[in-house]
């Protein structure tokens, strides 16, 4: 192969008197973050030429050498003895003089029938498609680390929040299994980008399509897409597919984020409700005692991060006329840095959840406190047949007694609380535990045992948990 540390001239410099400035290689050249497509980019080039050959615009030796070549190439940047040339500007164009310093004449033929602007758009997309199964894996793992910790606690009480306020009482693997539900539809969003994404753009050129007797459908069989674009204008200029899953990158950063900052309340001395493993804290610089939840922290700051990368694209791609204009290269840096930020963000947070302790008991015991069973009474009372707004406005009048007597609503006395109703009899206080409170709440959905552990049954079959 020839030199390939430093080359002047460009692939598309015919019609230039000069060559580019300097500043200009620096400013526009993307090879320093889109290199990670040369998998996709090679793979893409391989299936391109297969059909060259097939439509009879190269012959089977051309086709032959290009392929060899290109594996070649593939196997250098693996084994990182690969040369990238920023004033190549891309991958594209790196693979692509690679590939003719190494077979001479034939690969200057692999650029027949497609532009840059169909290339880049075949190579994101089937670098996204394995993203996309990457999500899945780290998703789940995470819904795995949440039901298993739902299991190991069962039937452990813990306050519910409102406003940050005791509301109610719930069994913390009802709590737990909240998040498992909430990163399950974050599965589902992937997936469903996921059949968008799945579109194969290589064959409509620069925005036009080509003149040349081109197989579109057998590039997409060779890559595995199941349809083809339908409108060469808007396969250039499209980048929906991006935006949408930058969405769902953006949703399942702010599910990780609404989670740590549950766990970094959770680890402080005022609540004590989790031990979080010593290997995943840290300490402080100057007070010894400290113990500090940073990756809950950082996790949560790092949703600023992602949702700058949506925001970011939506931005770019707002004023742009159709097809291609060089603002959409900017899609990459947003695309990658917000996959790779969510995916540590994933993998990490199924780590913490398994090394992490939740104190049961100091839970149980914050239960006390706040009149958490109230709504239980005017629930009573309207199985007594009375209208639910005459039994809040009864209940509310009971609280007010307790809250002046400086007690808890287990501690009045069946004949205090038959002054306020006499609907009320000695069976009231089954439901003025916490037990009872957790139990009664059967709805489908609700917190009582039953219904979570059908619940907990569910999740463990659907994520493959023995």
């Amino acid at each position: 192969m020839a030199d390939r540390k430093k080359r002047s001239g460009k692939l598309w410099g015919g019609r230039f008197a000069e060559e580019t400035a300097a500043s200009v290689e620096a400013f526009t050249e993307s090879i320093s973050y889109d290199w990670r497509m040369y998998r996709h980019d090679i793979m893409g080039s391989i299936a391109h030429a297969r059909m060259l050959a097939k439509q009879g615009l190269i012959t089977e030796a051309e086709r032959d050498a290009i392929v060899q070549g290109l594996s070649e190439i593939k196997q250098e940047i693996d084994d990182g003895s690969f040369v990238f040339l920023p004033e190549l500007e891309d991958i594209h164009m790196n693979i692509e003089q690679a590939l003719t310093d190494k077979i001479g004449a034939a690969g200057e033929k692999l650029h027949t029938a497609r532009s840059r602007n169909d290339q880049v758009a075949l190579d994101i997309r089937l670098y996204l498609r394995d993203e996309g199964l990457v999500l899945d894996r780290l998703l789940a793992e995470v819904q795995k680390a949440f039901t298993r910790q739902a299991r190991a606690c069962f039937g452990a009480i813990m306050p519910g929040y409102t406003h940050m306020q005791r509301a109610q009482p719930v069994l913390l693997s009802h709590h737990l299994l909240a998040y498992v539900e909430m990163f399950g539809r974050d599965r589902e969003r992937v997936s469903d980008c996921m059949k968008r994404i799945n579109i194969m753009p290589l064959g409509t050129a620069a925005l036009a399509g080509t003149g040349l007797p081109i197989d579109r459908d057998f590039v997409a069989r060779e890559l595995d897409f199941p349809v083809v674009s339908a409108n060469s204008m808007d396969t250039t200029a499209d980048r929906d597919f991006a935006m949408e899953l930058l969405f769902c990158l953006t949703t399942i950063q702010l599910h990780l984020s609404r989670m740590s900052e549950e766990l970094v309340l959770w680890s402080s001395k005022e609540f004590e409700f989790v031990q979080i493993g010593d290997r995943y804290c840290t300490g402080s610089s100057i007070m010894p005692q400290k113990k500090n939840p940073d990756i809950p922290e950082l996790i949560r700051g790092k949703s600023g991060r992602v949702t700058g990368a949506l925001v970011a694209l939506l931005m770019t791609v707002k004023g742009l006329p159709l097809t291609y204009n060089r603002d959409l290269q900017e899609d990459k840096e947003q695309i990658f840095d917000a996959l790779d930020t969510v995916k540590a963000s994933l993998s990490i947070t199924a780590e913490l959840l398994a090394n992490s302790r939740f104190n049961t008991d100091r839970m149980r015991d914050a239960t006390y406190g706040g009149f958490m069973t109230a709504t239980d009474i005017a629930d009573y009372l309207v199985r007594k047949n009375m209208p639910f707004r005459h039994a809040h406005g009864v209940v509310g009048k009971i609280v007010a007694l307790c809250q002046k007597r400086d007690i808890e609503l287990p501690e009045l006395t069946l004949a205090e609380l038959q002054q306020f109703a006499e609907e009320i009899e000695a069976d009231i206080f089954d439901v003025l535990s916490v037990e009872g409170s957790v139990d009664s709440r059967t709805s489908t959905g609700g917190t009582a045992g039953v219904r979570v552990q059908e619940a907990l049954e569910r999740a463990e079959q659907q994520l493959g948990i023995a």
